[in-house]
């Protein structure tokens, strides 16, 4: 029997890469959604926000699980121990058991659970075994469970797949363990929620262990120059047996954002093949045709043509006065972003109207000879330059030119999105977003993005840091003076935008 559409859904682990992803396709598909979390702000400022019921609770803690069962058909259990130590594997059993139990006290007909693939043996590693006890655990209360075993999700996000990222993007040669020669089977994240999201309709998959991966088995090192030719990189593999577990993980963690007490786990399971041995996922959702690895990385990499940004402005902008940060630098899914934030004396139509009056002849506000210095460089190196400025003094639309960047987005009086078109290693972004305040003032929030494109990419990022730090400090400062000489001007004497306040 389907499910209606009219049952509740219970979702844990909203806030990590799968959950996140997973919630808006069960909307979309016309479900009631309820969603578990610990801290609920966490998911302030996703787009969907307001279309799910949110209840706090823990895994951990038995008791705060018995409201977010009440009245649930169906719960995905999505949540993971990997970044708590090396006690992971004991908080796992003790979240499933958990869960599976306040499932059954609320009469929950099914749990939905994603694991990970290997065969059982006592060389699985850990973290697999921690994999596959949790569906155990879940099991042992008594409701049914729909396992799902995954080998690498190829997305980005997904750590596994922003660990091959992030090495083959700043590794021209890398000396690598024997772990590059095992074999798996990597799955698109678009498969792997067309799996999670078809299994309540299909009564057929309630108690089954359902392995799942791409059309083809390959090697991680396979995996890693494969990535390397879609983004138009060349890099060397040399395999050598002296990296243990532990320093390739301290390798990983120097290297790359994800820390060595995630990656030592994930390494340590590298050794094991994870291949689909049990194709039962063919019959059970026969219109579901998981791709070649190749077609996942394409995927996964064409955000960085359609604004990678889009993705990530989950997080919620501070609106209290003690809690703006100045500077907020971090790096996700292969995109460095730098946010500098101000709050502005001034309402947001004054502080949009500047942001979309740079450029030009007007210039940029702060150091405007270092701007066009870069123009010129641009143009020696065959790139646009400056261009010949902008097609109108005081209004953008989309698809504008100003000067080596074009308008990829605006909203009146809330944001302007830049798309840099000049000659960088990787592609960049200079966004402007104005939020109101309770107290009538302005957050001005100033970030740039930048995907660096292999070594170079990186170098160029790293190396230019300190001029771009000097550069946009000033530049959202300058906004900033102007707006609020603007707004403290009175509408029969406006200030004109070329003149520049002087703090």
């Amino acid at each position: 029997m389907n499910k209606s559409n009219n049952d509740l859904i219970l979702v844990t682990g909203a806030t990590g890469y799968i959950g996140g992803r997973l919630v808006p396709r069960l909307l979309t598909a016309g479900n009631r959604v309820r969603c578990l979390v610990r801290d609920a702000d966490r998911l302030q400022g996703r787009s969907w926000h307001n279309e799910v019921e949110i209840v706090v609770g823990d895994v951990f803690l038995a008791d705060s699980l018995v409201a977010a069962m009440q009245g649930v058909e169906i719960a995905y259990y999505l949540v993971h121990s990997l970044g708590g130590g090396s006690n992971f594997l004991q908080q796992d059993l003790t979240a499933a058991a958990n869960f599976g139990l306040a499932a059954r006290a609320a009469g929950v007909s099914r749990i939905i659970y994603l694991g990970g693939l290997g065969v059982a043996s006592p060389n699985l590693s850990e973290h697999l075994r921690s994999r596959q006890q949790t569906g155990d655990s879940l099991r042992l209360a008594g409701v049914p469970v729909t396992e799902f075993r995954a080998g690498v999700i190829v997305g980005s996000g997904s750590v596994s797949f922003e660990m091959i990222r992030y090495l083959t993007e700043r590794v021209p040669v890398m000396i690598c363990p024997r772990w590059v020669y095992t074999r798996t089977q990597p799955i698109g994240i678009r498969e792997v929620l067309d799996y999670l999201v078809a299994a309540i309709n299909v009564p057929d998959s309630s108690g089954r262990i359902i392995e799942i991966g791409g059309s083809e088995g390959i090697s991680y090192g396979e995996m890693m120059q494969i990535y390397a030719e879609v983004r138009g990189l060349r890099r060397w593999l040399l395999a050598v047996p002296l990296l243990t577990p532990r320093l390739s993980s301290l390798w990983v963690n120097l290297i790359t954002p994800i820390p060595s007490v995630i990656a030592r786990p994930l390494i340590e399971g590298l050794r094991n093949e994870n291949i689909v041995r049990d194709w039962s996922a063919r019959q059970l959702f026969p219109n579901i045709d998981p791709v070649n690895y190749r077609t996942s990385v394409e995927r996964a990499l064409a955000v960085l043509e359609a604004s990678p940004i889009e993705t990530s402005w989950s997080d919620a902008l501070s609106t209290t006065h003690g809690g703006v940060q100045s500077v907020i630098l971090t790096t996700q899914e292969g995109i460095i972003r730098e946010r500098r934030q101000r709050q502005v004396a001034a309402s947001p139509a004054d502080v949009h109207a500047v942001c979309s009056g740079l450029g030009g002849q007007r210039g940029w506000l702060f150091m405007d000879w270092a701007w066009r210095i870069r123009g010129w460089v641009d143009r020696i190196l065959g790139g646009v330059g400056m261009r010949s400025g902008r097609r109108d003094p005081d209004q953008l639309r989309v698809g504008d030119a100003l000067d080596f960047w074009r308008v990829e987005a605006i909203e009146p009086g809330r944001l302007l999105r830049l798309r840099a078109e000049m000659k960088v290693p990787g592609q960049a972004w200079l966004q402007f977003q104005a939020h109101a305040l309770d107290d009538g003032d302005t957050l001005l929030s100033q970030t740039a993005f930048y995907a660096p494109k292999g070594l170079m990419g990186w170098l160029y990022w790293y190396l230019l840091y300190p001029i771009h730090a000097l550069i946009f400090s000033g530049l959202i400062r300058e906004i900033s003076l102007r707006a609020e000489k603007i707004h403290n001007t009175s509408s029969t004497n406006p200030v004109p935008l070329h003149e520049t306040p002087h703090p």
